[in-house]
């Protein structure tokens, strides 16, 4: 494995932000904050079990764009002294009929700069590739040009990218949840992975195997997706065409540091 020479061995305190990604939507968990657990969750308590004393926040929640996770997400997280962050924000904004991916880039790249110039480390993630869905092929356009922009900013930034576009592991619909939008436990489970060898920490997290989905005949298939259409598309473009957000009424699930040990509020991580 080939790591970057600006990623230091040792981190205490952890700061998420993002969107469903992030929040963790499609690995439920009903006893943990908005039922989600996810593979931040999973990362951050890697993470502890070599440092007892780690704090982890995660201010990320669904359905937020760029601008909205920018906004509402970056001072707090300054505000915690950070010195390692992960941020995935915009494909929110990619799935939306009409999309200012420059303008974007440009508001990506200020607060990676903020972030950075803490002296944080921070990954940030190129869009996924999409290959094997017929109903995003058409966005793989755009999510190229958005993932362009993000190398730009790591690479001027000396941010870490965590290259999802060519992770082909998620490919394997088995890695993903029944919306078609947002990874299933095991691809969660194996993210947090992805982010753990990246950084080049030992673990002792397992790689998951994809969930075993049932092969299905093109009629069986074609019932399949009218349902999926009925209870993920449907609701998924109304709420696109009212302005409303699936996150709406939503709060951080951690916004301030936690424990990921005990999951016990720290008055002051690191110290």
């Amino acid at each position: 494995m080939v790591l970057d020479a600006l990623i230091p061995g040792r981190f205490r305190r952890y700061v998420a932000l993002g969107d469903s990604f992030t929040e963790g939507v499609g690995d439920p968990d009903p006893t943990r904050p908005n039922g989600v657990r996810g593979w931040a969750d999973r990362f951050a308590e890697a993470l502890a079990l070599g440092d007892a004393g780690v704090g982890y926040a995660n201010l990320a929640i669904r359905g937020r764009k760029l601008h909205a996770i920018l906004g509402e997400q970056l001072a707090p997280a300054l505000d915690l002294a950070p010195d390692l962050v992960t941020i995935y924000a915009g494909g929110n904004d990619i799935l939306r009929p009409r999309v200012d991916i420059d303008a974007m880039i440009t508001a990506y790249d200020d607060a990676i700069a903020q972030l950075r110039g803490t002296g944080a480390t921070v990954l940030v993630w190129s869009a996924f590739g999409a290959r094997s869905s017929k109903a995003w092929k058409p966005m793989r356009g755009r999510f190229a040009y958005y993932n362009e922009g993000v190398r730009e900013i790591a690479d001027a930034r000396g941010a870490v990218l965590v290259d999802y576009w060519r992770m082909r592991e998620y490919d394997d619909w088995g890695y993903w949840d029944t919306d078609r939008l947002h990874m299933s436990s095991a691809g969660h489970a194996l993210m947090a992975t992805k982010v753990l060898d990246r950084l080049g920490l030992r673990h002792e997290l397992a790689r998951p195997g994809p969930l075993q989905r049932p092969v299905l005949d093109p009629k069986a298939q074609r019932a399949a997706n009218r349902q999926w259409a009925r209870e993920h598309l449907g609701p998924w473009v109304q709420r696109r065409v009212t302005g409303r957000s699936s996150g709406d009424g939503l709060s951080p699930k951690y916004p301030s540091y936690v424990s990921p040990l005990t999951w016990a509020p720290l008055a002051t991580a690191g110290e």
